[in-house]
């Protein structure tokens, strides 16, 4: 029997060479739609699928292939002698490769396409052919892309495609379906997720629910969470140099972290650098919210510098005046456009990556001299409703954390912070937040001067905070990530001649830690919400 390829494809990039190639292997092209004029006008002769069927295309092209006519031939299992008796008494006649990709619909919705016109870019047809063609692999070649154009073509001209190959393109196209039908997902989700927002035009929210509550949160978190993710950068090694490793991003076409990043010079990114720009473009984004220029720089994923000033460079001067020698080889991240001269100062310390918005060319030049160190242009990053965590076999996901308004922050001392205190205390509130717990923060003039990360004792946390800051923790403002379960860190930063202290409160000695602070002469700031970082 003559052998029989069905084309039907989205993107047209190859696909006449494809099917010309296989025309002259013999093979009768079954096509539909705008594949089949595409071919006719590439003269390569085709047939088109109503024809087989015996049925037109209806519903304005919504069903085409879907028709025994054309199943039949893909699903047949050609070793099984019944079933090929069957396709005899049917005269149907088999399809022995499926080359299909599928309508646009992620770049349609990525491009804010309203909702009827991205219901009509999701394919059905597609899919099941792709499936179809993918089960039945050991009769049916499966060409879900243009990239296996030539790779199939030049097997099928040595006599057959193996079926190690077969099998490998039916894993092939049943990844696109998979990753296709979660776009789909997400995109509905969220429209979902936008009706369900409760209104707010006098109707009274839901109450809002325990943190004990083991239910919390359930209108966010579908009882299974389906995501695709698409590979969009190797990377030169994972943690440790002897891990491979490579950064993938939620499918889509949706914001991530490196969408509009350009890497402009530099070596390639390991997983550490992408670990560390991640922490860099959050804190950034949290401490660009008051206007100001601002300056971070992260070591190991923690920032050990902050700062907010008027000018870029005043900002980046104090972020590294914090901690100095934690900031050799560290990441830096920067809120505005590196001049040329700021270019010079920044070069004067090991920095192995460096984003910023912009760089002048004088700046670019200054760097060029420094051609291991990787420079980002990027601009804000928008950061995700969830974010997640991966654990043995799973993961743990959750809403982002965000830095609530201070409009319900309670001072609990008898001694009230100055205008000028309270700033420091907001700004330290803020890197408290992208601190790994246990976190404390010490700040002044809108720079940190002694981060305490990672302990699994507050008051380590505390006495570390203060052994970086020296003497610059006189006259200091402290913040912690969580409550202070006893007094004894509250004495730890009075001791070193803190000034003010913002933390969550919520601890049965809540009572002692005030008046301890009250005893000291320090003025404290409760929150009412914690901001662990794990």
């Amino acid at each position: 029997m003559r052998r029989r390829a069905l084309v039907s494809v989205s993107d047209k990039r190859g696909v006449a060479a494809f099917a010309r190639r296989l025309h002259k292997l013999g093979f009768e092209i079954i096509s539909t739609g705008g594949t089949a004029r595409a071919l006719e006008e590439a003269k390569v002769p085709v047939t088109q699928v109503a024809e087989v069927t015996g049925a037109p295309e209806m519903l304005a092209g919504r069903v085409k292939t879907l028709h025994p006519r054309i199943h039949g031939g893909i699903l047949a299992d050609l070793e099984d002698p019944e079933q090929v008796v069957e396709l005899v008494d049917h005269d149907i006649g088999p399809i022995d490769l499926v080359c299909v990709n599928l309508y646009p619909f992620e770049e349609t919705v990525a491009g804010g396409a309203e909702e009827k016109e991205a219901i009509e870019q999701i394919d059905i047809g597609g899919p099941t052919l792709l499936r179809a063609a993918a089960k039945n692999f050991k009769s049916v070649t499966v060409v879900p892309s243009p990239s296996f154009y030539k790779e199939v073509a030049a097997e099928m001209e040595l006599g057959q495609v193996e079926e190690t190959t077969r099998r490998r393109l039916a894993l092939e196209a049943f990844r696109r379906t998979a990753e296709y039908d979660a776009s789909i997902s997400a995109w509905l989700a969220e429209r979902v997720e936008m009706e369900a927002v409760p209104s707010t035009n006098g109707t009274a929210a839901a109450p809002e629910q325990s943190l004990d509550d083991a239910a919390a949160g359930d209108d966010v978190f579908p009882e299974t969470l389906t995501k695709s993710y698409e590979k969009v950068l190797p990377l030169r090694y994972g943690e440790n140099p002897h891990q491979a490793a490579a950064y993938y991003a939620e499918a889509g076409g949706g914001s991530h972290l490196l969408t509009g990043v350009e890497r402009l010079q530099g070596r390639p990114l390991s997983f550490n650098n992408l670990y560390d720009v991640d922490a860099a473009r959050t804190l950034l984004a949290d401490l660009s919210e008051d206007g100001r220029a601002a300056a971070v720089i992260i070591k190991h994923a923690n920032p050990c510098g902050a700062a907010v000033a008027d000018d870029l460079a005043e900002a980046y001067g104090k972020a590294l005046a914090s901690d100095p020698t934690s900031a050799f080889g560290g990441i830096v991240a920067l809120g505005g456009p590196v001049d040329g001269e700021l270019a010079r100062e920044i070069s004067k310390v090991f920095t192995e990556v460096l984003i910023s918005p912009s760089f002048s060319e004088e700046a670019r030049k200054v760097f060029s001299e420094k051609p291991n160190m990787t420079l980002l242009q990027a601009g804000p990053i928008e950061r995700p409703e969830l974010s997640a965590k991966p654990v043995a076999g799973g993961l743990l996901v959750q809403e982002t954390d965000r830095v609530e308004g201070d409009d319900e922050y309670e001072l609990v001392t008898s001694v009230h912070p100055s205008p000028e205190g309270l700033g420091d205390l907001l700004f330290a509130w803020k890197v408290a937040k992208n601190v790994k717990s246990n976190a404390i923060v010490l700040v002044r003039d809108g720079a940190t001067v002694g981060i305490g990360a990672g302990q699994t004792s507050r008051v380590d946390s505390s006495e570390l905070a203060v052994r970086k800051a020296g003497e610059r923790a006189k006259g200091a403002v402290a913040a912690s990530d969580a409550f202070f379960p006893f007094a004894d860190g509250v004495e730890a930063l009075a001791k070193a001649g803190v000034g003010a202290v913002i933390q969550p409160g919520g601890s049965k000695r809540d009572a002692e830690v005030v008046e301890a602070a009250d005893r000291r002469g320090l003025s404290m700031v409760l929150t009412k919400r914690r901001h662990f970082l794990h």
